[in-house]
């Protein structure tokens, strides 16, 4: 009887564990519908608060609550590109080399800065290259991880497979897949099969460097592993 119990008790278990793992990739296939691949490094996150992402080569005006930019390169930190989504009250988080050539309400960071902007937990997390030079770790340049109606999503920036992205939790990773300046969509198949996200998306090509192919390795490279989302570009 009293087997009988324990038996019933562990069946139990795993099904309230496989049901809260469902209910968990529910709601980051959700999350999806509010994450707008904008080309590039460049994402629109909806659903709640309007953020933006290294806002570049925007088409039309908007209005962001916040704007997290990762370094200062041109096609990161483009201060004609951010004026076309900022308001008076839009708050932009980005490191200290961005901030002169920004106005408006900023928020400086380096990595392993936490800060609550409009009621959305921003982690700035490193961002740099381990095999070339574009962006050393010296710069003090980031990723940000920020929590969105509950899933913790990953914007990699500028980086390679880097040893502290082990140390990640993301629902949802934006890894760059083109190479050159970034990760090869071999490499990022590397770096999402360390964090573990419930939904890996491609970013960082067919715009200065790249194409369509290398998002297709990468979604291939984790075929069966992790789930990986190819946006359309809008």
């Amino acid at each position: 009887m009293c087997n009988k119990i324990l038996t019933s008790v562990f069946i139990l278990f795993i099904l309230s564990m496989a049901h809260s793992a469902l209910a968990a990739e529910k709601e980051a296939i959700d999350m999806i519908e509010n994450i707008h691949w904008l080309g590039h490094d460049t994402f629109k996150i909806s659903g709640g608060k309007v953020i933006y992402t290294d806002p570049f080569n925007i088409r039309k005006e908007d209005a962001a609550d916040i704007v997290l930019i990762t370094h200062e390169h041109y096609d990161h930190c483009s201060p004609n590109d951010v004026k076309k989504i900022q308001k008076t009250d839009t708050v932009i988080v980005a490191p200290p080399d961005c901030a002169g050539k920004l106005s408006g309400n900023i928020k400086t960071v380096t990595p392993g800065d936490k800060l609550t902007v409009n009621g959305v937990e921003i982690e700035a997390v490193p961002s740099y290259n381990t095999n070339k030079q574009f962006h050393t770790k010296s710069r003090n340049w980031v990723g940000y991880i920020i929590t969105v109606n509950g899933e913790r999503l990953y914007l990699a920036g500028d980086t390679d497979f880097i040893p502290e992205m082990k140390t990640f939790k993301a629902d949802i990773a934006l890894l760059p897949v083109s190479g050159t300046y970034v990760m090869t969509a071999e490499e990022a198949v590397e770096a999402a099969l360390a964090i573990k996200p419930k939904i890996a998306i491609p970013m960082h090509y067919n715009s200065i460097v790249g194409t369509k192919k290398d998002a297709k390795r990468f979604a291939d490279g984790l075929k069966g592993k992790v789930e990986v989302r190819i946006l359309k570009e809008e």
